[in-house]
């Protein structure tokens, strides 16, 4: 019997391949102690291979942050697509947001690329153009969250308090690895309520929606 083919893998596959190990050895040694060679033993490849897909070590953190705004967009596309009382959905569902935020690994590589932008133009301009997208599917946001009463630079203001502490979480998981992250869950969404405006919230969490705040 003839083995069939074995399929090779697509363009994207190999670049995602690349990406998490690039991602694995950015965590472990930094930008500048990561070398090509050091990827490449990650990704199970040759550095010819991976010269294939990525100029250098700048392009493959450009493609690992297109990827992840990527994704932020997605999330925030399936969120402004619910109905009902936006806010009362982001406070009912917001033990999700813990789990997907309170991520070591993916914090620690955000500070690495973060430290790299103070020190080189090009990353630099990268993160930029990252804000600016993010700025784009963030827009309707704080309009989403508005109460009557609120000013618009007041629901803006709300909206960059949550923001803050969500990323303020994912550092906080540097820091304390191996906490429990659904110990802080009902004490975010009292806070999280407070911060709508969101009456009523009682009782465990058990939606089992992912927010994309």
């Amino acid at each position: 019997m003839i083995d069939a083919p074995t399929q090779r893998p697509s363009v994207e596959d190999r670049r995602q391949q690349i990406r998490d190990a690039a991602a694995i050895c950015f965590r472990r040694s930094g930008f500048h102690g990561a070398s090509m060679a050091e990827i490449a033993k990650e990704a199970n490849l040759s550095v010819g291979q991976i010269y294939r897909y990525f100029e250098n070590k700048e392009a493959i953190i450009e493609a690992i942050v297109e990827h992840d705004i990527a994704e932020k967009r997605a999330k925030f596309d399936e969120f402004y697509a619910t109905e009902g009382d936006f806010s009362r959905y982001m406070v009912e569902t917001c033990s999700q947001a813990v789990e997907r935020f309170w991520d070591p690994a993916r914090a620690a590589l955000e500070l690495e690329v973060m430290a790299e932008a103070a020190r080189n133009p090009k990353v630099a301009e990268i993160l930029r153009r990252k804000e600016e997208a993010e700025k784009q599917f963030k827009g309707p946001f704080s309009e989403r969250i508005r109460r009557p009463g609120w000013t618009a630079e007041e629901s803006e203001q709300r909206g960059e308090l949550i923001g803050m502490m969500f990323d303020g979480m994912a550092m906080h998981s540097i820091r304390y690895p191996d906490r429990c992250p659904n110990e802080l869950a009902q004490a975010l969404r009292k806070v999280l309520a407070a911060i709508l405006e969101v009456p009523d919230i009682d009782g465990p969490d058990t939606s089992t929606k992912t927010p994309g705040a």
